[in-house]
């Protein structure tokens, strides 16, 4: 059992707008743990970046941030990536457990579960956090902002062979269209989608380097509609043909004019 000394008790932050809902769980957690309670998304982040939290349950259905978009934010900041996150929702089919599950959960449990039961997972999970841990070293700050940027580019290239919407993204993260555009344009320069065209590209020139895919296929997997439209965006990127830029990379004549890209980025813009 977990000691009950106050300040030597594991911190668990709790995220979600009903917590009379799991009023059982929660009276039985206060004997082993220090409990922090966050109402919404936007607390609970706040809470988890500015406190020494040791778990996260989290609730997917919240007034202001999806769950999904606290856990995905959360795992681009030093602070919290290695802190496990156990959903606990009445959000129980097979697409929202694989989403928890594929955004950073380490658990997904319905609120019907048994509070010894979801005692016994936060233990379990505590005690492997600790044993994986690195030796402790001093993370690099990153600002809100950067983290925001970080969770977005990582859902983009994750869903790389989609049309990665502003609309989408930002749901995505939690955050407002227009605060997002602001954050892409002040660190990057770009707007999302300029950003999310560019990456989609610089994946298919790794694709081309390094496989034998088919264009057509290369052009499915980095999400356009043809053949016919990837190879006109890809030579407006890069100055080639799918098919030039291939054999460039066969022959090693592409490695001293690579730095010419850099001069052509801008035109797929248009």
């Amino acid at each position: 059992m977990l000691t009950r000394s106050q300040e030597d008790r594991p911190k668990a932050l709790v995220i979600d707008s009903e917590p009379e809902t799991i009023r059982d769980f929660i009276v039985a957690a206060r004997r082993d743990w220090q409990l922090i309670i966050a109402p919404s998304g936007k607390r609970g982040m706040h809470a988890a970046l500015s406190s020494a939290i040791d778990i996260i349950i989290l609730n997917t259905l919240l007034p202001d941030v999806d769950g999904f978009a606290v856990c995905r934010v959360l795992q681009e900041s030093p602070i919290t990536c290695r802190v496990p996150v156990i959903f606990l929702t009445d959000a129980n089919s097979p697409q929202d457990r694989l989403r928890g599950l594929t955004c950073g959960g380490v658990d997904y449990l319905e609120k019907t579960c048994a509070p010894e039961e979801i005692l016994v997972r936060m233990r379990i999970q505590v005690r492997r956090r600790i044993l994986a841990s690195p030796p402790a070293t001093e993370a690099a700050p990153r600002s809100y902002e950067q983290i925001v940027l970080l969770a977005a580019m990582k859902f983009i290239r994750s869903n790389i062979d989609t049309p990665c919407l502003l609309e989408t993204v930002s749901r995505e993260t939690g955050v407002h269209e227009k605060r997002l555009s602001q954050i892409f344009r002040h660190h990057t320069g770009m707007t999302v989608g300029l950003w999310t065209r560019q990456e989609k590209l610089r994946k298919s020139m790794t694709l081309l380097a390094t496989t034998s895919m088919s264009i057509h296929d290369i052009a499915k997997e980095v999400g356009y509609g043809s053949a016919c439209n990837f190879t006109t965006a890809f030579r407006l990127w890069n100055g080639r043909t799918p098919h030039q830029y291939r054999k460039a990379s066969q022959d090693g004549s592409l490695p001293s004019e690579m730095a010419s890209n850099e001069n052509r980025k801008s035109r797929i813009a248009s």
